[in-house]
């Protein structure tokens, strides 16, 4: 890579495009070609999305008084899927910069053309829905007026799922400035070690002040907000640009990261026992060195996976990794609306008291298949939609 690098001049003179032999030196670079059917992102993304969903149902469950034993049993549950907003955040990045780094470039007007059609519309969309046809979910405040409407609108509290995606939006709006930063550890592991030490730092004394003065701090209440800001992005950055090290050390020390998972899953579990009964699912926060490990060693886990089925070609799968990843983002900001309509439609209030586990899991499995589905078809229908639109109304020069 070096090499070429050193003969760009040469190569310019004679006609050669640049970035075309960039990209085939990458893909060279990476030893399997299945991954242009999905990659580690995809795989992350379903994986997130599909543990997200059960969480409001747990919440609705909990709520209803149930037994300690029962209530122990969903802190557990609650704890195993607690990894979503950091998967589904180094998802993105990876997938985004992944693509941009292949095609040689990265073009911030096509970025955001893309993304607002594919996540930008849907979410107004979702969260007029939310806040006009389901006003009982809003978090924390209930809107009263046009400014409150519109506060509700943009800060995530229209429903209890929507902060994920002020959170997850900050990231694509700010994707120039991680193309940057990729720009800048290029082919320089001295400088990709930089910059995970400084995240390192940076977060760690993130988590320092957000359990001083947030969590159960003097700001929980008029700073709550801050839970909305995420730093995990830049690994999902580095995970790309440096994967020849990476990926060789997620396949050949897995199970380190297996036992990691699972001394770290036993660590927020009896932090969360601390806090005693009734279990209060807002006691297990992200904001903690626990989590935060945990987090990262699903992760590891799920590239794993996904790493394992890109070397066995398993075609099949990443197909179908790669198809639901395509739809994750639309299914979440569906997937309480469908939720509520199952819980209150089929009074799953009332087998919940008796049979909570099967009710979450009917619910849980009603609402991913509705979620996934509706998303499909709505993006199938929009875009006939407007091919219709455009033959009726064709665009002039």
């Amino acid at each position: 890579m070096n090499l070429v690098f050193s003969k760009e001049n040469r190569y310019i003179q004679h006609g050669i495009n640049i970035s075309s032999l960039r990209r085939n030196l990458i893909v060279k670079k990476y030893e399997y070609p299945s991954y242009h059917i999905a990659d580690i992102g995809d795989y992350l993304k379903v994986f997130a999305c599909t543990a997200v969903m059960s969480q409001p149902i747990m919440s609705m469950i909990v709520n209803l008084h149930q037994s300690t034993q029962t209530q122990f049993g969903f802190g557990i549950l609650y704890n195993l899927v607690k990894y979503t907003a950091p998967a589904f955040i180094f998802g993105i990045l990876y997938t985004t910069i992944r693509i941009n780094d292949l095609n040689g470039n990265f073009s911030c007007q096509k970025h955001m053309h893309d993304n607002w059609s594919n996540l930008f519309i849907p979410t107004i969309w979702w969260t007029l829905i939310y806040l006009l046809g389901m006003p009982w979910l809003q978090q924390i405040n209930k809107f009263h007026n046009l400014a409150s409407f519109c506060w509700q609108f943009i800060n995530g509290n229209a429903a209890p799922h929507l902060w994920y995606n002020t959170m997850m939006l900050q990231f694509i709006i700010l994707m120039p400035i991680f193309w940057a930063i990729s720009r800048y550890v290029s082919n320089s592991p001295k400088r990709g070690i930089t910059v995970a030490l400084l995240t390192t730092i940076l977060y760690l004394g993130w988590l320092f002040f957000y359990d001083n003065y947030v969590f159960h701090g003097i700001h929980q209440t008029d700073w709550y907000l801050l839970d909305r800001v995420f730093i995990y992005a830049i690994f999902g950055v580095l995970a790309w640009q440096f994967r020849s090290y990476v990926n060789q050390w997620i396949t050949k020390f897995w199970w380190i990261i297996a036992l990691l998972f699972i001394a770290c899953f036993i660590w927020t579990n009896y932090e969360l026992s601390q806090f005693g009964y009734p279990v209060n699912f807002y006691n297990a926060p992200y904001y903690k060195p626990s989590m935060t490990f945990y987090s990262l060693a699903v992760i590891g886990l799920v590239a794993a996976l996904a790493l394992y089925q890109v070397r066995q070609q398993q075609i099949g799968n990443l197909k179908i990794f790669h198809f639901l990843a395509t739809y994750a983002y639309r299914a979440y900001l569906s997937n309480v609306f469908w939720s509520q309509l199952i819980w209150r439609g089929l009074n799953m209030q009332y087998h919940a008291i008796f049979h909570p586990y099967l009710t979450l899991f009917d619910c849980w499995l009603f609402t991913w298949i509705l979620s996934f589905s509706s998303a499909y078809l709505l993006h199938v229908w929009w875009t006939k939609t407007k091919k219709i639109l455009l033959k009726v109304h064709p665009q002039t020069n």
